[in-house]
């Protein structure tokens, strides 16, 4: 293969539903990248419907509405010396397919069906789409380049058909959503891919927030022994250039590799900067406890939106340390945000006077330690009601899992950003956070973490130790270990016995919990199903 071709990677943004407005960002990327010398320009997966559409896949009428969005898309390319691959939903003999078509001289040229679904952690295919089982390879300059979409590349089968189909490079239209160490799990596929056909390969993949998922782009270019040759800026809109010449990738520049902390970091104030941005909420509010969990939300919110659109509420109560206060008014002051100090002492009075005589003979329990909590809560809502800002709440996952939280309380919000941090790796995001710049003072960081509902609470007092809480966590949700099993890996049995005792119990507050950002491989949200009403008995 001794011809060259010049290559546009658009890795968008784009929003879901919109189609006018996505159809308007490929046709503007058309001039582009015809202005930057490309001769194809590749778009991600259902850009033009945006990703993942979800049960607007079962309407008609969303179908009608893209086929006509993709025909103005092709009428733009008329006179161009340009192709385009657009990925797009399509209807075809009434079955219904996730597709990329090949748009040149104002027409739709060939369209490719996507030939493995997934139906695994975030994924539904299944429940939407056709397969497809042909193959697509269409010549450009010279150069017959195959197409794959996104989980075919994870199967050998529709990269070998287009191989077979005379293919001499190999092109992926990706809608990936990040998770901790995804992109390895990436390169190690296409280079699989690679090492079976012998042809060069492209990944090009969405990047930007939609509700719970998170796509980082850090799209690729591999040579057909393997080599990256290309990889694009991860969790950043842009148009890459890349020049295949003689079976190799050259011109491509490959970004500097983010610690996994920032990889987290980048991902977080993007869901949010994103869930904010389409969905139209003109700021954010916050309650500090002088905690760090709630400390760490804030950086990540004025990071994503601007100190301007962020605004703290400390709501003390006469159980909070004064430590607390000190540290939230220098964790203010550090980001620039406005800060508010509204006591709770008169409504928690008030709500007691009102409960006194139902609750006559009976002890103080957690009942009034949740009251302070719902109070706060009222409180935020009140002021996004007020506002039209949204409340991000501050619990993190493993709070998440064991129930460590309020219902109408401190898990009243929009968005929560930590939902799937544990936290022990909250600490360590916190402690990455400083050393960009110091404005988590150290006492958050440092002393033991308490609700402050009582006096000298903390934690610990009703959970174990976080490092051994988040280990069997992580064992029994995300690697479907048995308590058994955890066990006999060396974690203490009664703690098992007592988290997963909990994470069952509690699965009725998470289905009640906002949407929040996944940064793991399964998170409490579209990767989760587990019945509230269950008596399965683990193996012990």
């Amino acid at each position: 293969m001794n011809k060259n071709l010049t290559i546009a990677i658009a890795q968008f943004n784009l929003l879901v539903g919109d189609l006018e407005a996505n159809a308007d960002r490929i046709i503007k990327a058309l001039d582009d990248a015809g202005a930057a010398g490309a001769s194809l320009l590749i778009t991600p997966e259902l850009a033009l419907s945006g990703y993942p559409p979800e049960d607007l896949l079962l309407r008609p009428d969303f179908y009608r509405a893209c086929a006509r969005q993709l025909a103005r898309v092709a009428e733009a390319t008329r006179g161009l010396e340009l192709a385009l691959i657009v990925g797009h939903p399509c209807e075809q003999d009434g079955l219904r397919y996730n597709a990329a078509s090949v748009l040149r001289a104002g027409r739709v040229e060939a369209t490719y069906l996507k030939q493995e679904l997934p139906n695994y952690e975030v994924f539904d295919e299944k429940r939407y789409f056709a397969r497809g089982d042909q193959p697509c390879v269409v010549e450009v300059c010279g150069v017959r380049v195959g197409l794959n979409i996104c989980e075919d590349l994870w199967s050998p089968q529709p990269a070998r058909l287009a191989r077979v189909a005379g293919a001499e490079v190999l092109i992926g239209l990706n809608a990936s959503p990040y998770h901790m160490n995804k992109q390895r799990e990436r390169i190690a596929v296409m280079r699989a891919r690679v090492a079976e056909t012998g042809m060069p390969a492209l990944y090009c993949n969405m990047v930007g927030g939609q509700d719970e998922l998170v796509f980082d782009g850090a799209s690729f270019a591999l040579d057909g022994d393997g080599r990256l040759s290309h990889q694009s800026e991860a969790f950043e809109e842009r148009l890459d250039i890349v020049e295949l010449s003689g079976g190799r990738w050259v011109s491509g520049q490959i970004a500097v590799p983010l610690a996994v902390e920032a990889e987290v970091y980048r991902a977080l104030t993007l869901g949010v900067r994103d869930y904010l941005g389409k969905n139209g909420f003109p700021g954010a509010i916050i309650g500090l406890s002088g905690g760090i969990d709630s400390a760490l939300t804030l950086c990540i919110a004025v990071d994503a939106l601007g100190p301007e659109r962020v605004r703290a509420v400390m709501m003390a109560s006469p159980y909070t340390a004064q430590m607390s206060l000190d540290d939230s008014r220098a964790l203010v002051a550090n980001l620039g945000v406005r800060y508010d100090e509204i006591p709770i002492d008169a409504a928690m009075n008030t709500f007691a006077e009102l409960l006194a005589p139902q609750f006559v003979g009976l002890a103080a329990d957690t009942t009034e330690e949740n009251l302070q909590s719902r109070i706060r809560g009222m409180i935020l809502m009140a002021l996004s009601n007020k506002t039209g800002a949204i409340v991000l709440t501050t619990g993190n996952k493993s709070e998440m899992a064991t129930g460590y939280a309020t219902l109408y309380g401190d898990m009243a919000g929009g968005f929560a950003v930590l939902k799937d941090l544990y936290k022990t790796f909250v600490f360590r995001l916190s402690r990455w956070r400083n050393t960009v710049a110091p404005v988590m003072p150290e006492n958050i960081i440092t002393r033991p973490p308490s609700a402050e509902l009582k006096p000298d609470q903390t934690d610990q007092d009703s959970l174990p130790p976080y490092e051994i809480l988040d280990a069997i966590i992580e064992a029994y949700m995300e690697r479907d270990e048995s308590p058994g099993q955890i066990i006999a890996n060396g974690l203490p049995e009664a703690d098992v016995r007592r988290t997963v005792a909990m994470l069952k119990r509690n699965e009725y507050k998470r289905r009640q919990a906002p949407v929040g950002i996944r940064v793991t491989r399964r998170g409490f949200g579209k990767d989760w199903r587990y019945p509230i009403t269950s008596r399965y008995k683990d193996e012990y």
